[in-house]
């Protein structure tokens, strides 16, 4: 088919648009990129916009020497795997009966779990509990409390449901029951929904420090985004510079190289995640949300 001038123009402003919102989003991610292998001179003045000056990784070596961000990189990567691992596992235990026909309350559980969506005990009264069940500073606490999300249930249950029934009739006449049915037909249909779910659950534990923030008190506990904090908010970026730098000046520009660099390890975990589940992601969240 033949375009018109008027569907011409109209691709040529989406490509323009979508280029201007592409150089938004990543101009950001560059220029930290760029600041954290340059000299933290060019940073302080302004004179850095986009490609690296004067290149140094001293930021990068710092970091990787302080054994302070190499256990909380290695804290975050255990709570991460393990705390992803539960999640997709309780909500598919969740989520699998809930999308059947035949489960009787189905209506009743689901208003109940809404519920907790829009009210919760509040801080307090969940830091109590927490405490009592004995899970205060232990590696538990930051995996049990957070063990599923309702939004996330609803969203795979939805695309259970949306697997045709007569793929689980067959294999019921075959005499599969609901837990051969689970493993060998509606998980393997369902890996775009399952990507979506690792992806929402592992940046969820990733981007985590809140929480450890409440219930964690020995720093060899502390995950990589804690520490971050402390360098970011508190100003203790200063313990890892030198006492012997020629000046307050240079501990200062080395302080600012080394913000940066932090910001780096930090985030490229999930930055390297994502493009192995980018052909999932779409399909799952189009169709675990829409369908139904």
């Amino acid at each position: 088919m033949k375009e018109s001038k008027g569907d011409r123009a109209f691709t040529i402003f989406n490509y323009i648009f979508l280029a201007i919102v592409a150089v938004v989003v990543l101009y950001p991610l560059i220029f930290v990129l760029s600041a954290s292998l340059s000299n933290p001179e060019y940073v302080i003045s302004g004179d850095l916009w986009l490609w690296p000056k004067e290149f140094t990784v001293e930021a990068y070596e710092k970091v990787f020497q302080n054994p302070d961000i190499i256990n909380g990189f290695i804290n975050t990567l255990k709570y991460t795997f393990f705390g992803t691992l539960l999640n997709i596992v309780m909500t598919i235990c969740a989520a699998y009966p809930l999308s059947r026909r035949n489960l009787k309350g189905k209506g009743f559980i689901m208003a109940f779990m809404v519920f907790t969506m829009f009210f919760s005990g509040g801080l307090i009264p969940t830091y109590l509990l927490i405490r009592d069940l004995g899970m205060i500073n232990t590696f538990w606490v930051m995996i049990i409390p957070n063990a599923v999300a309702v939004w996330n249930i609803i969203i795979m249950r939805t695309f259970f449901q949306s697997i045709p029934y007569e793929l689980e009739e067959s294999a019921m006449i075959d005499g599969a029951g609901n837990f051969r049915i689970l493993w060998s037909i509606v998980l393997p249909l369902s890996l775009p929904v399952m990507a979506v779910m690792v992806l929402f659950y592992a940046v969820g534990h990733w981007n985590s420090y809140f929480q450890a923030l409440i219930y964690l008190q020995d720093q060899d506990k502390f995950p990589l985004q804690l520490i971050l904090r402390q360098i970011l908010i508190q100003g203790q970026a200063d313990d890892m510079i030198q006492a012997t730098s020629e000046s307050f000046l240079a501990q200062k520009l080395s302080v600012e190289g080394l913000k940066y660099a932090v910001l780096i390890v930090a985030n490229l975990p999930m930055l390297m995640l994502y493009p192995f589940l980018q052909r999932y992601f779409v399909k799952g969240v189009m169709i675990g949300s829409l369908k139904g």
